[in-house]
């Protein structure tokens, strides 16, 4: 079976360099602060939830620890769990932002409304899951006009870089980024059907969960496992995203399709990442995209190899906004924007995973003549043998990490990359 992961930037120039931090000593790209800071439980907004209830909103704070930068990065992590279970302190956010606070970045976690109505009978409809998702996504801007407030009102206290805010989500956070950035108009608002009149549901785009006089947007997203209501809804010029999702997933669609609320009640039609990227292409949005083929829902959760690709590609793609460098979709050095790794016949890569070896070959082919690369999960070369002459070469683990890899091989009849696992 053929497995292709195709990975697209569409570059525009957005005076990066004007916005730049220092990156030249590796910070946003390794992870060089070893531990970090928790703040929990900071309030940024509260609102009316759809049983009438006021609800109080707080956020964790996590900062690298002994960090002494003015302005730092912000990426804001939304949970997983269908919109009606989850928590800041999710195991499927508490990672990201761990880890990526040790690249540097500030990053926090935020509750958001819970509930949708029809749970758990008669089943919801597209009507309660359109009023949940416009919810979340009102604190989400509410969580990012918090940052942008404190900045200018209460002396930065969390030392936030606001021209690089970005916003991530995990499925149900995924398509709280993915809303967040493109329904981004009054007239987006589907008023047709749904009453905004109803407490919680008002203010407009912006929404009343707090910290108004301030925009809840955000420089770029990532979206693992997203999905929009209609991706008429982008622009050209509109936020610039990464989206990752397995093809077999059967929480959210893939592509365009129903989506069914804990996957028994059929709520509406809606575009998953594969319609979001090809729409972004369509319109020159800056744009990377993930699939994960034969996968499920959210495998980075539980699977160390498709975590790693997550923060990779996250990382590389966005150094562009907060290092000024290229666009960067690849695991391959900055300025590599277009590339296919690709699990397939002709290659062949055994075991794998591996433990102490692995053994590289082209099927009907010869490795005569060839160059064999072992690359890093963050694109570093880790092991290379030029000029190959035989038809099958071993490679040594010898000191190197358990983790995700790839095999690249380059000769005159062109260039084949394999995923690798180290147990």
């Amino acid at each position: 079976m053929k497995t292709t992961i195709t990975l697209i930037a569409v570059i525009f120039s957005f005076g990066l360099s004007a916005l730049a931090q220092d990156c030249s000593t590796g910070r946003y790209f390794d992870e060089v602060f070893t531990t970090v800071d928790v703040t929990s439980d900071i309030p940024y907004g509260s609102n009316i939830d759809l049983n009438g209830a006021t609800v109080n909103l707080a956020l964790d704070v996590y900062e690298p620890a002994g960090d002494t930068l003015a302005e730092r990065p912000l990426i804001i992590w939304a949970h997983g769990g269908s919109f009606i279970g989850g928590n800041k302190t999710g195991t499927d956010v508490v990672p990201l932002s761990e880890d990526f606070a040790k690249k540097g970045y500030v990053t926090a976690s935020m509750s958001y409304r819970l509930g949708m109505n029809g749970i758990p009978f008669p089943g919801p409809d597209s009507v309660d899951a359109t009023e949940t998702v416009l919810r979340a996504m009102h604190d989400a801007r509410a969580a990012v006009r918090f940052f942008k407030k404190d900045f200018a009102e209460n002396g930065n206290t969390y030392r936030i870089d606001t021209n690089n805010i970005f916003f991530g989500g995990v499925s149900a956070g995924g398509v709280i980024a993915v809303h967040m950035a493109y329904l981004d108009k009054e007239s987006e608002i589907p008023t047709s059907y749904i009453d905004t009149s109803q407490a919680g549901l008002g203010g407009g785009i912006q929404g009343n969960t707090g910290n108004p006089g301030y925009k809840g947007t955000v420089r770029a997203i990532i979206s693992s496992a997203g999905a929009l209501r209609d991706t008429a809804w982008m622009e050209a010029g509109d936020t610039p995203v990464i989206s990752f999702h397995g093809d077999a997933d059967g929480t959210v669609p893939f592509g365009t399709d129903i989506i069914t609320m804990i996957q028994v009640f059929p709520i509406m039609m809606v575009d998953g990442s594969s319609s979001i990227h090809e729409r972004a292409n369509n319109l020159g949005i800056n744009n990377c995209f993930v699939p994960w083929p034969g996968q499920d829902h959210v495998p980075h959760v539980t699977d160390a190899a498709y975590y790693d690709s997550l923060v990779t590609l996250s990382t590389n793609f966005l150094l562009q906004f907060v290092c000024g460098t290229p666009a960067n979709c690849s695991y391959g050095p900055v300025g590599i924007n277009e590339i296919s790794y690709e699990n397939n016949k002709a290659l062949e890569v055994y075991p794998n995973p591996a433990g102490s070896s692995v053994k590289i070959s082209l099927k009907n082919q010869s490795l005569n003549n060839s160059t064999v690369q072992l690359y890093d999960a963050y694109g570093r070369t880790v092991r290379s043998s030029a000029s190959v002459y035989s038809n099958e070469l071993t490679i040594e683990r010898g000191d190197l990490p358990s983790g995700l890899y790839f095999v690249k091989i380059l000769n005159e009849k062109g260039q084949h990359t394999a995923r690798l696992i180290f147990e």
